[in-house]
C-alpha cells in the first residue's frame, strides 16, 4: 500500500519536517519505492514536484526537506505500486482543472473492476492507475452534478463524500483532495490527523532522527493540521480515523465532517 500526506494551515507554512520523516519510507524505514510526489498551493497556483525513484534516494526529495517552501496546503503520496507500471506517469498526486482551480488527488489502495464500476467520458487518464482514473470518474461527476457553477465548499464536499464511498466500496480508497482552498479526507481504513495550536511543543519523527520545537517556527495565533496514514511522531497525540470517516479541513480547522 502507499502511503499518504497532507497540510492545512492557516497562514503559509513548510512541511520539511513532515516530509523529512515520510521520503524516509519511500525505500528505507518502509516499502513505499515506487515514486513519490509532492503539491504546494500558492494562491491560485500550485507547484508540484514527483520522481518515480524511491523518495530516500531522490535528490529531488532532498530538496524539497532542505528548501522550506510555504503554503496553506499540501498533498504528498509515496507509492508502492499495484495498479499501473512504475513511471511518472503513474505517480501521484494527480492535478486537473475545474472551475478555474486546480484540483490535488492522491489515492492510498487498490480498487477490483473499477473500469466498469466507474465508467469516464469527459476527463480522460493520462495514466494507467485505478488511482487516476478514479479522481478523472470524480470530475466527471461533479460535472454531472453541478456543470459549470461550482458549489459551496460545504455542498460540494459532501457530495464528493458520497462518491468516496462508492470508490471505496471497489476495494480500499484512503482519499487526499485539495483545491487550495480546501483540503478533503476520507478514510477507508488507514489515516491519521493532528492539529498543531498554542501552546505549541516538541516533536520527533519515528523514522529519522529529527526534532523539532515548533515554538520556535511558530506565532501563537498559527494552526497547521497534518493529515498522515501513519503517525510521523511518537511524542503526539494523533487521531486515527474510522473506517468510512471524512473531514474538510479549511485553513487548519476541521470544518465538517461526517460519516
Amino acid at each position: 500500500m502507499c502511503e499518504l500526506l497532507a497540510m492545512s494551515a492557516n497562514v503559509p507554512t513548510d512541511i520539511c519536517f513532515s516530509f523529512s520523516g515520510l521520503m524516509q519510507r519511500g525505500g528505507n524505514t518502509g516499502p513505499h519505492k515506487d515514486g513519490w510526489g509532492i503539491t504546494f498551493y500558492e494562491g491560485k497556483g500550485c507547484r508540484s514536484f514527483k520522481d518515480p525513484n524511491p523518495s530516500a534516494h531522490s535528490p529531488i526529495a532532498d530538496l524539497v526537506t532542505k528548501y522550506p517552501m510555504k503554503s496553506e496546503s499540501v498533498v504528498c503520496h509515496i507509492r508502492q505500486a499495484n495498479s499501473g507500471g512504475v513511471c511518472l506517469e503513474n505517480t501521484h498526486p494527480f492535478i486537473r482543472q475545474m472551475w478555474g482551480k486546480n484540483w490535488t488527488y492522491a489515492h492510498n489502495g487498490q480498487l477490483k473492476t473499477f473500469t466498469e464500476k466507474l465508467p469516464i467520458k469527459l476527463h480522460l487518464p493520462i495514466g494507467t492507475t485505478d488511482s487516476e482514473h478514479a479522481f478523472c470518474w470524480i470530475l466527471d461527476q461533479l460535472h454531472y452534478e453541478f456543470g459549470a457553477q461550482e458549489p459551496t465548499p460545504e455542498d460540494l464536499f459532501k457530495y464528493i463524500a458520497t462518491l468516496a464511498r462508492q470508490i471505496d466500496a471497489l476495494g480500499v480508497a484512503n482519499i487526499i483532495i485539495s483545491d487550495g482552498a480546501c483540503l478533503f479526507a476520507y478514510c477507508s481504513n488507514n489515516l491519521h490527523w493532528i492539529t498543531r495550536r498554542a501552546p505549541f511543543g516538541k516533536a520527533s519523527l519515528i523514522d529519522a532522527e529529527v526534532a523539532i520545537d515548533f515554538c520556535e517556527e511558530t506565532t501563537d495565533n498559527d494552526i497547521v493540521t497534518i493529515i498522515a496514514t501513519q503517525p510521523l511522531t511518537d511524542d503526539e497525540n494523533w487521531h486515527k480515523m474510522n473506517a468510512g470517516d471524512w473531514h474538510l479541513f479549511c485553513l487548519g480547522e476541521s470544518i465538517i465532517g461526517g460519516k
